[in-house]
This record gives structure tokens, C-alpha cells and sequence, in this order.
């Protein structure tokens, strides 16, 4: 088990605080000229209350924060490993590399959707929030705004759930398939040590048991 230093415990530190100004800076760079071109150009974002206007800004803010940091402090802590953890490292970047060159197109999406399924489920989720509330403010200006508030909140949580539901099987196809592979490599582990033991007429009476 590797000591850290306490060198190291500042360095990691510190690239996460450098990684959480990256997030404020560049979110606050887009969050904030884009609600004043939204306060300049639509009349009916000028007339929302100011916290509301905030929160837009601080749901933008939030993830960019929390994301840029932890990747700042991931890149740390990678070019600091050294020794059998970059080998091994390696060795999965290879192994992840060959196998992606072996899927097929479909195949590729679902797991790269796997992969960033919370991504996903969040830009949903924003995206359909955003959508509804647009279409329903259009379609009934008339309506209150926390009925607003309401509606569109249904719909984004409707599709989002249809996104778990979606997350789920594609979790659920991956598992599937570690299994496989690893049905696979002890029913050929256990066929190597047959062989080794018995010979080949040995290795040939466990395939027959087997199927």
C-alpha cells in the first residue's frame, strides 16, 4: 500500500480547486451573458421573479463546478501513479481499446451509453424540463406559473423515468455479458486443468459432461 505524502495530499488539492474555478469561470461565462441576451431579447424571461433567473444560472454552475474539479483531481492523481498501477492501467486501456474495435456500431452505443448513463439521464431531464416549459408557457399563457412549474416537471419526470428504465437494461445486458465471459473462462480454465491432469482423453470426457 503506498503512503501519500502530504506533498501529494496538497498537490491534489490543488488541482481540484483549479479544476472548480475552470467550472465556475466557464460556466458563469456562458450562464451569465445568456440570461442577459435572454432578458434583452424575451419579454416573458424578463418578467420572472430574480431567484428564479439565479437558479438557472446555479443549476448551470453546480455540475460544471463538481465535474471540472473531479476530473482535474483524476488527471493528478494518474500522473502521479507509478509502478504496477501504470502497467496495469495499460494493460486495461489496451484490453478496452481491442475490444471496442471488435463491437459493432450498435454495440458501441450502448456502451458508451452505459458508460455515461447519469450524463444522459441529467441532459434528459434538463432538455425535457426545458422543452415542456416552453411549449406549455406558449400553449396557455393564461396559467399561473407554479401550474407551469407543475406540468413541465411531470413531463421531464415522465421521460426520465423512461430513461431509468432504459439505463436499467442496458446495465442489465452488460451483466449479462460480463457473466458470459466469465462462464467462459472457467469452464476453459477448468478444460486446462483436465488436460494437464487427465491428458487429452481426460480434457475430451469433461467436454462430453459438460455439453
Amino acid at each position: 500500500m503506498k503512503v501519500v505524502s502530504q506533498e501529494e495530499l496538497e498537490g491534489h488539492a490543488a488541482a481540484t480547486w483549479r479544476g472548480a474555478l475552470e467550472g465556475t469561470a466557464a460556466s458563469l461565462a456562458v450562464g451569465v451573458p445568456g440570461s442577459y441576451f435572454l432578458h434583452r431579447r424575451w419579454p416573458y424571461f424578463r418578467s420572472l421573479p430574480i431567484p428564479i433567473k439565479v437558479l438557472g444560472v446555479v443549476l448551470l454552475w453546480g455540475p460544471a463546478l463538481a465535474i471540472q474539479a473531479e476530473r482535474r483531481g483524476v488527471e493528478y492523481d494518474r500522473a502521479h501513479w507509478s509502478g504496477a498501477g501504470v502497467d496495469h492501467l495499460e494493460r486495461e486501456h489496451a484490453s478496452n481499446e481491442a475490444r471496442w474495435h471488435t463491437l459493432s456500431t450498435r454495440q458501441k452505443v450502448g456502451d458508451w451509453a452505459s458508460r455515461h448513463a447519469y450524463s444522459l439521464l441529467f441532459g434528459c431531464w434538463t432538455a425535457t424540463m426545458t422543452g415542456s416549459w416552453i411549449l406549455i408557457s406558449r400553449a396557455n399563457r393564461a396559467a399561473p406559473f407554479a401550474h407551469r412549474i407543475v406540468q413541465a416537471r411531470v413531463y421531464a419526470q415522465g421521460i426520465t423515468v423512461a430513461g431509468f428504465l432504459g439505463a436499467s437494461l442496458l446495465t442489465l445486458s452488460k451483466r449479462e455479458e460480463m457473466l458470459k465471459h466469465v462462464r467462459s473462462f472457467i469452464f476453459l480454465h477448468r478444460n486446462h486443468n483436465f488436460e494437464d491432469n487427465f491428458g487429452l482423453e481426460g480434457r475430451r470426457s469433461f467436454v462430453d459432461l459438460s455439453c
